[in-house]
């Protein structure tokens, strides 16, 4: 299937199709018929599972299943090998959001279709089994089977029956295997052998009986179960898992997550981006110990908050909570009533003034060039301001310099000299007071937060080209496949020609390979890494992210891709996919935020219900080299940033991108 990333590697372990439930063990409501059946082998596996990743089940998947999963792909090692739709059961999923928990129950077929594999490694050509995990296998395109663009490769690994091991190639280690055999004469394994490793020349081997069985990898030898209704539960791996510190002290709190991060963090060794951790520990850690000693909760966030300031790294964040939300409240929504972009020229144009606020009283206009600061040239005023969160780029963290110049704690005086459009220059001292309309102006990560749109949005611009807008890859996922797919239809049916991706202000979630609409040929993406404790180096996991072709192709010349600095993570990913398209054309005033890492590995709960995350994956290109992290996805034709632009109320931008479509057919 499609590769999904972002940043979300999880996903990408699913092995991947089906839904989700949890299962009562002891009483379960079957519905089986009576039948003179003998009840001697499993016709109904239940189970149950919980998970702390809640994005996964809540967010991005929202057509549950379960899957009785062919195992050949880990039986052969084979990544790649794909699973055919013949071999596909799918199962109920009955989803408990509160709980973080969910049941699930799957009917086994009379006669199963998978392939025989001969595992009893004593030479000689046997049927052999059909080896099975139940695994989640939520639907994400098409119908409810994994097959065409919602292809499955590889074995599963998250909310899976089996239990794997990250560090070594996601080798089974243990859970349980749902066998079929033809006959009673078949052998499968009863150990992992002395390799450790299960299908392999050293494997110890059991007769196993006729039809299905579940074959208990946790026990020495391997147990037997064939109990009518097994019991199978489903695991979450626990290096993705939440790491939940929350009923430590601040300060054991703390220096687990501080011993587990200084050795994993995803840019360790990486210049620029490594953290002084020694440093960074000695300036923190006395915080969060006062902390401790007052028993003040906030006081602990404020230390945590210093911690993230230590990194140049935008995937360092909090989740909200009441203390975050404290901390906008006292000094980011606070301002003077007025906001400020920057020009390529680096003049600090007003491009928002409150209603009612001393700013617009005083006669502060709209297209006004602040020139000083508390006396201090605007420009060095913004170069020292210390900004509020940790960012990944030098363009972000200057254009966040810009924002956080103007944002004070109320009750602060700032005195200004200003030019107004006119050409009139004045002084004006203003006190700040609760302001967050003029944040949230500058800051278009804010203003969709506190949006309601569809992931997808589309329209003809004109009778030759078409226009989508994708506001979030962090959403029902299939739903915006879909809904991508249908734009292209739709400009298709409608005859346009040219067609501009707008992936401005996009934060993030999962990449979604949307470009695999557009190309016939895979495009590599880069190769994920992680800390490997058995190295103590960064290694490879998994196969190099690919978008895949989608099996309905579209074409459009010009084609147009449109980013901000506001595409971040996921973002990026998803626009680095369109930008390697043949003619696509990238354009934009900024770059992507140069924000990506893999994040699903490094939340931590913490002490007060505050959530921190802190990256643990990197992505690698061919070249040995980061991809994206600080620098983005880079516009080929820079579009210039203006007074005009600033406070035109036009999209500059998009009007550049539908003039170039029509000096280009």
């Amino acid at each position: 299937m499609k590769q999904k990333s972002l940043l979300i590697v999880l996903i990408l372990a699913v092995g991947l199709t089906a839904c989700v439930s949890r299962s009562q063990t002891n009483a379960v409501n079957s519905n089986l018929p009576e039948t003179d059946l003998a009840g001697d082998a499993p016709v109904l596996i239940t189970g149950s599972f919980t998970y702390s990743n809640e994005f996964v089940l809540e967010s991005y998947y929202v057509e549950h299943a379960v899957m009785l999963t062919d195992m050949t792909s880990f039986v052969l090692r084979d990544l790649k090998w794909e699973l055919p739709v013949d071999s596909q059961v799918l199962g109920y999923v009955d989803v408990d959001e509160d709980a973080n928990s969910a049941t699930y129950r799957l009917s086994l077929p009379a006669l199963p279709e998978g392939q025989m594999q001969d595992v009893d490694q004593d030479g000689k050509k046997d049927q052999g089994v059909q080896v099975f995990a139940v695994a989640y296998s939520p639907n994400l395109t098409g119908d409810v089977f994994s097959v065409g663009d919602d292809r499955t490769m590889g074995w599963p690994s998250y909310l899976a029956s089996v239990q794997t091991d990250t560090e070594n190639n996601d080798e089974v280690i243990g859970g349980k295997l749902i066998i079929w055999a033809p006959d009673d004469k078949q052998q499968f394994p009863s150990g992992f052998g002395e390799d450790g490793l299960l299908f392999t020349s050293d494997d110890p081997v059991m007769d196993v009986p006729a039809g299905y069985s579940v074959i208990d990898l946790d026990k020495d030898p391997f147990g037997i179960s064939r109990n009518e209704i097994e019991d199978v539960e489903l695991y979450e791996p626990k290096d993705v898992a939440i790491k939940d510190y929350s009923e430590l002290s601040y300060s054991e709190a703390f220096q687990t997550m501080y011993d587990t991060i200084s050795v994993e963090y995803a840019f360790n060794g990486v210049e620029g981006k490594e953290p002084d951790w020694q440093a960074l520990y000695d300036r923190v850690m006395p915080m969060v110990e006062q902390a401790q000693n007052d028993q003040d909760p906030y006081a602990f966030f404020l230390a945590l908050h210093e911690f993230t300031l230590g990194f140049n790294d935008g995937h360092v964040y909090f989740d909200g909570n009441d203390y975050y939300w404290n901390y906008l409240y006292e000094n980011v929504f606070p301002g003077y009533g007025f906001s400020v972009k920057e020009t390529d020229d680096g003049e600090a144009v007003v491009v928002y003034i409150t209603a009612d606020s001393e700013a617009e009283k005083a006669g502060l206009q709209k297209g006004a060039q602040i020139l000083t600061v508390n006396g201090m040239d605007v420009a060095d005023w913004i170069s020292q301001t210390k900004i509020f969160f940790s960012t990944s780029s030098d363009h972000l963290y200057r254009y966040d310099q810009v924002t956080d110049a103007f944002r004070a704690p109320e009750g602060q005086q700032m005195t200004i000299e200003y030019r107004n459009p006119d050409g009139k220059t004045a002084p004006l001292t203003l006190t700040s007071f609760y302001d967050p309309y003029s944040f949230i102006n500058v800051d278009s990560s804010w203003a969709s937060y506190f949006s309601s749109v569809m992931p997808v949005e589309y329209r003809m611009l004109s009778d030759q080209i078409g226009y989508i807008k994708i506001n979030s890859n962090s959403d029902d996922i299939g739903l915006i496949i879909r809904l991508f797919g249908h734009a292209l239809k739709t400009f298709t049916d409608y005859g346009a020609t040219g067609l501009i991706i707008d992936m401005r202000v996009n934060g993030g979630g999962t990449n979604l390979g949307l470009a695999g609409f557009l190309y016939d040929q895979n495009i590599p993406i880069g190769q994920l890494e992680y800390y490997s404790e058995q190295t103590g180096q960064f290694e490879p996991e998994g196969l190099l992210d690919e978008v895949y072709p989608n099996e309905e192709q579209y074409s459009f010349d010009p084609i147009v891709l449109l980013v901000d600095q506001y595409c971040a993570s996921a973002c990026e990913l998803e626009a680095y996919g369109f930008s390697q398209v043949p003619g696509m054309v990238v354009m934009g005033e900024n770059p992507t935020a140069g924000m990506e890492a893999e994040v699903a590995r490094g939340e931590f709960v913490l002490p007060g219900n505050i959530t921190l995350t802190i990256p643990t994956g990197r992505f690698m290109k061919p070249d040995g080299t980061i991809l994206l992290e600080g620098v983005g996805v880079v516009p080929q034709i820079t579009i210039p940033t203006t007074v005009e632009s600033l406070i035109s109320g036009e999209d500059a931008v998009l009007n550049a991108a539908v003039d170039y479509i029509y000096n280009h057919q």
